[in-house]
């Protein structure tokens, strides 16, 4: 992806390889790190919904979740309004199963449920800092250590519902953030930095990562008419990664 002053541009050919299904009624996609899901002021080329109006030729497209912006993996478009209000719908209702990919700090020794209810986090340096707080909304996730390697676990998390930064902030709670957060890290004044300066000596000798390493790696979702499931690889970024750790 070409870089910008502002962000990336998608170009067309590069949005077709991201493609994992499209059909009459949606469009997903494997979705990399560091690209915004929702419109951009910066043109269609510069987010997902944008570059997918273009291959599609479709002036509306219905997004009935979306990921962060450094969160990897499926995002889905229903190509019909009645689409997008079933896969809405399914979602609300608990009909969807999704499934992540984290690396998280530290090992993880045992299948781990979280269950901390979340709201806007109290004296937070930024605003939309979310935290565990008493009588927040209701959040369940469940983490799977799936591999261990020199300080990170592979792990799966599984939330059984879709608050803002859910698994990130569960994670942090039971003293195993997601790596290369720079949220819910080590230091929230990482993020203010990276907002007002980018990438820094500072956030390089803290992260491993420059973005979280999480990966919405399967989604499902059952509708009265019809089962979605998609599934995306692991990005390469993290993929190389976990890889380096083996050395």
């Amino acid at each position: 992806m070409p870089r910008t002053e502002w962000g990336w541009e998608i170009a067309p050919e590069e949005l077709r390889s991201w493609i994992l299904l499209e059909d009459d009624d949606v469009l997903a996609v494997n979705k990399p790190a560091h690209v915004v899901c929702h419109p951009s002021k910066h043109g269609p080329a510069s987010s997902l919904v944008g570059a997918a109006r273009l291959h599609t030729g479709l002036a509306r497209l219905h997004m009935p979740s979306r990921l962060d912006r450094e969160t990897s993996g499926v995002v889905v478009f229903a190509k019909k309004a009645a689409t997008g209000s079933a896969l809405q719908g399914a979602i609300q209702r608990g009909a969807a199963k999704k499934r992540y990919t984290a690396i998280l700090h530290g090992r993880l020794e045992r299948e781990t449920r979280v269950d901390a209810p979340l709201d806007r986090a109290p004296n937070a340096l930024f605003r939309l800092r979310m935290g565990v707080v008493e009588g927040g909304a209701a959040s369940v996730t469940t983490f799977v250590p799936l591999d261990y390697r020199r300080g990170f676990t592979l792990a799966e998390a599984k939330p059984e519902s879709g608050r803002l930064h859910q698994i990130r902030v569960h994670a942090a709670h039971i003293c195993h953030p997601v790596a290369g957060d720079k949220l819910y890290g080590p230091d929230e004044t990482l993020f203010i930095e990276f907002i007002e300066q980018g990438w820094t000596p500072r956030l390089a000798a803290a992260l491993p990562l420059d973005r979280q390493a999480l990966h919405a790696s399967s989604l499902t979702i059952e509708t009265p008419e019809r089962t979605f499931s998609f599934e995306a690889p692991l990005a390469q970024d993290l993929r190389l990664f976990w890889e380096s750790l083996r050395v």
